[in-house]
């Protein structure tokens, strides 16, 4: 069971307000958390930021669009009145044990992303996401599909409404590693037992977000999915260890 850090464990009491910096991440590895989650824009200046929004309005005491900004004028935000705005680079080279899930929120960031894997060949190290079917298809394009990635839309679509794995897997193909979903969306629930049955039939796994209930974490974990994300990584850790299902590279299982 894979337990993600979403922004780092954006709503744990001890950070909130701290989303995607690299105080927040640090609470995440402190907890055991191996597995990081962060969302990436590019800088005016061609620079992946570890930020969630493509404006710094919202989390920091500054404003402005992300893609109008050099790294220079973001760095002089501060997130929580307190921590600057990291770089991707920061956050890989911070912690060199972990694995991040990278969700592409810029168009703009999909090359360099790509050019980043090859640089310091971090086929291994990434699993890569966007809502963009469009971005997502090209980053799998510039780096040959050795990089893990999420379905696409389309393709959560077509294992969602199909009845059987056979049927999905031609409508959707192949080329991806996962599916990250959200339990429910608009009125509708996307995890269903059957989606889940679908999805491992055919090889995928299934990574559920943003999940902060324990009694929602429960369900889903008894329905088989292979991840969670959540901003409350005080309540899934605790979740996990009730159940046995807590796995760290710094602490290995516990029952």
């Amino acid at each position: 069971m894979l337990a993600f850090a979403h922004r780092g464990g954006a709503y744990h009491p001890e950070i909130e307000g701290l989303e995607n910096t690299l105080a927040a991440f640090r609470h995440a590895a402190a907890l055991g958390y191996d597995y990081l989650e962060t969302d990436v824009h590019l800088t005016a200046d061609g620079v992946l930021l570890a930020f969630h929004d493509a404006v710094l309005d919202r989390v920091t005491d500054r404003r402005g669009a992300i893609a109008e900004l050099t790294l220079a004028e973001v760095r002089a935000a501060r997130i929580g009145g307190r921590e600057e705005v990291p770089t991707l680079v920061e956050l890989l080279d911070a912690f060199p044990e972990a694995r991040f899930n990278v969700d592409l929120k810029d168009a703009r960031a999909v090359e360099a992303l790509a050019a980043l894997v090859r640089e310091r060949e971090l086929w291994d190290r990434l699993l890569v996401a966007s809502f963009s079917r469009r971005r997502v298809r090209r980053f799998r394009a510039l780096t040959d599909g050795r990089v893990p990635t999420a379905a696409d839309p389309w393709q959560i679509v077509a294992f969602r409404l199909s009845p059987t794995a056979g049927i999905a897997r031609r409508l959707a193909g192949d080329g991806f590693a996962a599916f990250q979903v959200p339990h429910r969306h608009s009125g509708v629930t996307v995890t269903t037992p059957g989606f889940v049955r679908r999805a491992h039939a055919a090889g995928h796994q299934v990574h559920v977000w943003t999940i902060d209930d324990a009694t929602e974490m429960d369900l889903l974990l008894d329905r088989g999915v292979d991840g969670l994300f959540t901003d409350r990584t005080d309540v899934l850790k605790d979740v996990l260890q009730r159940r046995g299902q807590w796995w760290s590279a710094r602490g290995g299982t516990t029952a």
